[in-house]
């Protein structure tokens, strides 16, 4: 997307289900960017609705990822991206040769207690803060 002549960086987070960690980091990102960068997220193998205690620790961060639906991560989110974020999907993650690539190695909040989501909710916080600083 390009802004006045700038280009706004692009950043796709991944994971198996899109349930929980690219769903949080994807509310984390929208929150935190207004609008100095874009964001889509993604899964390999999507599962049917979020991760209910992840919506639920969002929410008591003031963000609502209720509406979210997860979703396969498609070609064209694999060439708008600027940064792809994975999240514990190792070889089931796509790869594009040129693209910038992080591997952020979180515990998966699927079946974990609501104090271990806030954990892996609040680990995200603060990755997605350093992201914007760097790409912003």
């Amino acid at each position: 997307m390009t802004t006045s002549g700038e280009t706004t960086p692009t950043v796709l987070f991944l994971c198996v289900h899109n349930a929980g960690r690219s769903q949080m980091a994807l509310g984390w990102f929208d929150h935190l960017a207004q609008g100095r960068a874009a964001a889509f997220s993604g899964g390999s193998e999507p599962a049917e609705d979020l991760n209910p205690t992840a919506v639920a620790a969002m929410a008591e961060a003031g963000i609502d990822i209720a509406h979210h639906q997860p979703r396969r991560w498609t070609d064209t989110d694999l060439h708008t991206a600027d940064v792809v974020i994975t999240m514990g999907c190792g070889d089931t993650c796509p790869y594009v040769p040129g693209t910038r690539y992080e591997d952020w190695p979180l515990d998966d909040p699927a079946g974990q207690d609501i104090d271990t989501v806030r954990r892996i909710r609040d680990q995200i916080h603060q990755r997605v803060e350093a992201l914007l600083d760097e790409l912003t």
